[in-house]
Formats: structure tokens, C-alpha cells, sequence
């Protein structure tokens, strides 16, 4: 299960690089992983720093956290 979390992390992160910003709802289907995985996913990367969350009503827009 590490594995697939740290995966669809990785999915996660390129899928930002390009799009720039998305919105969770948006995310979850574009990934085409199970929502679960995704969320878990999704928190490790806010956990470590890697992406912005910033509520929308009742989703989420989703940022890549450039450093530099």
C-alpha cells in the first residue's frame, strides 16, 4: 500500500507540473485511481510541504508548491 500511495503521489505531482492548479473533485477523476488512494496520497504531499490547499466552498484547488 506504500507503494501505490507513493505512486499515485508522483501522479499527483505531474499532474500539477502541468495544470498548474486543479481542483480536488477534478483531480480525483483525471488520476483514475480509487478516491482513497488519491487522498492518502494528496496528504503526504500537503504533509511534507509539496502542495497548497486552499477551500473553494466545498472543494479544494490544489497548487504545486514551487521552491525557489
Amino acid at each position: 500500500m506504500i507503494t501505490q500511495i507513493g505512486i499515485i503521489a508522483g501522479d499527483i505531482w505531474h499532474f500539477l507540473d502541468e495544470h498548474t492548479e486543479v481542483m480536488l473533485s477534478e483531480l480525483v477523476k483525471d488520476i483514475d485511481k480509487p478516491r482513497d488512494n488519491v487522498l492518502m496520497s494528496l496528504g503526504w504531499l500537503a504533509r511534507e510541504g509539496h502542495v497548497i490547499l486552499q477551500q473553494i466552498g466545498s472543494d479544494y484547488k490544489l497548487t504545486l508548491r514551487k521552491n525557489g
